[in-house]
């Protein structure tokens, strides 16, 4: 499960008692009706490994499985993120990633957002709960479902091999910078895996110094150069990598702002990030959401969707500030 982090509006409640909770429950759904607000207050301010003993109490005291219960007593976007909450983090991506691929066409919003974005460890427990959720290698189902130098960019996420250490080499900074430049602007055509090799492999801190000296060269960022050169995908997985390097925060509040802004709500994408990013660091997305948009996440999510699938998204993202 991924680190709790404490920059969540999902934190641990005090006094917590699972058999009650899992009676609440029980008594929600129970008889004609399902009353939604007891649901929602109960979820959305337990930890999920809090929610894992709600599970547990429930079987015992009822003979059923939580999740299979909500599944028959609730319906739409409401119940995908209650079931969404009842996951643990490595469970609920790998989750993601199995309905981004199967099925007509592929999701590949769903397939940058997870692995552009998630540590090393995060990425080893998803190719593992994968394998033992559906009996399929991640790595196959993705080889299966993209092409081309976007899929080599999901498999070389996929292989959690990035530096994680904090060393800034300056000279290598500079080479790749130059690297990378020669690989796109300087030439006619763009060597894809040059990018691939800096990108998918360097640490973090040696990223942004390698941004930094991109910047000198080129005149341009390295987003810029790297929407100029691509298209497509790949530009989209280039371009998650990068933004997630300088600040993760605020590619999930951008995320969350194109899911809600313009025609209808995308919402797979908005129900993705609160539920994914909710123990971990939301207090953070909100803030960059305030900085970027002018307006606070609480008050889009509010003005953009509707009904009880509204009220646990507003309550998993803490109140107005």
């Amino acid at each position: 499960m991924a680190a709790l982090g404490d920059r969540g509006t999902v934190t641990e409640a005090s006094g917590f008692n699972p058999e009650e909770d899992a009676q609440k429950i029980y008594g929600a759904m129970k008889g004609a009706g399902t009353d939604e607000a007891a649901i929602i207050e109960i979820l959305a301010h337990r930890t999920i490994a809090q929610r894992q003993r709600i599970k547990e109490a429930f079987k015992q005291s009822v003979g059923k499985e939580l999740v299979d219960n909500f599944k028959s007593e609730l319906t739409g976007n409401f119940e995908k993120v209650v079931v969404g909450l009842m996951m643990p983090a490595p469970v609920y991506d790998a989750y993601e990633l199995k309905n981004a691929i199967k099925g007509a066409g592929t999701e590949e919003a769903c397939l940058i957002d997870i692995l552009a974005s998630r540590s090393n460890s995060e990425i080893k427990d998803i190719v593992v709960t994968y394998k033992k959720e559906y009996s399929k290698s991640l790595e196959d189902d993705v080889c299966d479902d993209t092409s081309g130098m976007f899929q080599r960019v999901l498999v070389s996420l996929l292989t959690a091999g990035r530096d994680e250490s904090t060393k800034v080499d300056d000279a290598l900074a500079a080479q790749d910078a130059k690297d990378i430049y020669e690989a796109g602007e300087a030439r006619w055509g763009t060597d894809e895996v040059k990018f691939l090799t800096v990108l998918c492999v360097r640490n973090r801190n040696h990223l942004i110094q390698v941004f930094k000296e991109y910047q000198k060269i080129a005149g341009r960022s390295i987003q810029d150069s790297i929407k100029r050169e691509m298209s497509g995908c790949l530009e989209d997985v280039f371009l998650a990598i990068v933004q997630c390097m300088i600040n993760k925060p605020a590619f999930f509040a951008e995320r969350l702002y194109k899911s809600m802004k313009g025609l209808g709500t995308t919402d797979s994408v908005l129900i993705r990030i609160m539920v994914s990013r909710a123990e971990i660091d939301m207090l953070d997305i909100k803030s960059e959401f305030l900085k970027m948009y002018g307006k606070t996440l609480h008050s889009f999510i509010k003005g953009d969707t509707s009904g009880d699938y509204r009220k646990i998204l507003l309550e998993l993202c803490g109140g107005e500030k």
